[in-house]
């Protein structure tokens, strides 16, 4: 009997390697690929623990586990069009005053779309990851849904994948709950105590992305003005990439009051500052939409809406506004609106779909 074939897309964390091993337990032909997005690890530096590497893409342990599971792995280099596709994404959105989720523009743009491609040129009819999300097939088609474990749940950063894929994705951890995999990785004899999982963005050392900006963009720097909500100056910011809405730290500003970063504005090179309570927005647009449910554009609907991966969905209602734009009404005012930031529309575990939030 000929098994079906899988490219499982393996970055050498815990939830990949896991996968992987529930695919081959599953009977699948399991061929494994490393897509290289950053740099090179360095082999040649010694280190306590060998396993444990800043970013998402641990080669050497993927490496290892497809070693033991005896299926074929390969690194792919696509440094090229990461770099393409979301570096430059980055340093343009905050030289224009957004505030981007490169994670979100990594899936869509390198990661799921680069392994259906790498499929679709060898023939392989099926791609996996090691995401926390699921893909339901019922007699309404096929439906993006979120993970069993809420907590962990990425569909967030995969709401921007075409609906027209779905029926080749595989996620084998997202009927799971993350501590079932950390039980399946310990079987498996992983090293699940150095196996820490980075809240970092990949290509940002330490945490610190204005580090990143003015390094890869010095351009950035253009210092402006500071001014209240009434146009008022108070005081020089060192560049409008540097500062995002919400923000409170290191404005150097002195009033007497605590400011904070209202929103920017790129054509006067300015930053508008104010007290906390004008943070809170009830409705805001979003436009670059990807939907799973083509419907909301033509009717009304209330559905739950998640402005960050980390915080909670909360109701609103979406009203179209033309065939590329939606208005959000939320039930409740929300703070430190981002533009440049992801929307994403629920109907219980259900993915409706998404877009970016635009300037105010």
């Amino acid at each position: 009997m000929n098994r079906a074939t899988v490219l499982l897309g393996m970055s050498g964390g815990v939830d990949s390697s896991v996968a992987a091993a529930l695919l081959v337990r599953q009977g699948y032909d399991v061929h494994g690929v490393t897509l290289q997005v950053w740099e090179h690890e360095d082999e040649a530096v010694a280190v306590s623990k060998k396993w444990q590497e800043r970013g998402c893409c641990k080669i050497g342990i993927a490496k290892h586990v497809a070693k033991t599971l005896a299926i074929p792995h390969e690194v792919i280099d696509t440094r090229e069009s990461f770099k393409k596709g979301v570096i430059h994404d980055f340093l343009q959105s905050y030289a224009q005053g957004l505030t981007p989720n490169p994670c979100v523009r990594c899936n869509e743009r390198v990661k799921i779309q680069g392994l259906l491609a790498l499929a679709e040129s060898r023939g392989i009819p099926h791609v996996a990851t090691g995401h926390y999300v699921r893909v339901h097939n019922d007699h309404e088609g096929m439906a993006l849904r979120r993970s069993a474990d809420l907590k962990k749940d990425q569909s967030y950063f995969l709401y921007r994948i075409s609906p027209a894929w779905l029926p080749r994705l595989i996620f084998p951890v997202g009927n799971m709950q993350k501590a079932d995999v950390w039980l399946e990785a310990e079987a498996m004899g992983l090293p699940v105590d150095e196996l820490k999982e980075s809240q970092e963005i990949c290509f940002v050392s330490h945490g610190d992305y204005r580090t990143f900006l003015e390094k890869e963009s010095p351009e950035a720097k253009r210092p402006g003005a500071f001014v209240d909500q009434t146009g008022s100056p108070l005081g020089q910011h060192e560049g409008i990439a540097f500062y995002t809405p919400g923000q409170r730290r290191g404005l150097g500003v002195a009033t007497g009051r605590r400011l904070y970063v209202q929103h920017v504005q790129p054509a006067t090179n300015t930053v508008v500052l104010g007290p906390e309570e004008t943070l809170y927005k009830d409705h805001c647009k979003v436009a670059d939409l990807n939907l799973f449910t083509p419907s909301l554009l033509h009717t009304t609907t209330e559905v739950a809406v998640k402005v960050r991966y980390a915080t909670p969905a909360v109701t609103a209602t979406l009203q179209p506004i033309h065939p590329s734009a939606l208005r959000i009404q939320f039930h409740e005012p929300q703070r430190a609106l981002s533009p440049g930031q992801s929307a994403v529309f629920y109907c219980n575990d259900n993915v409706l779909g998404g877009g970016i939030i635009q300037p105010f």
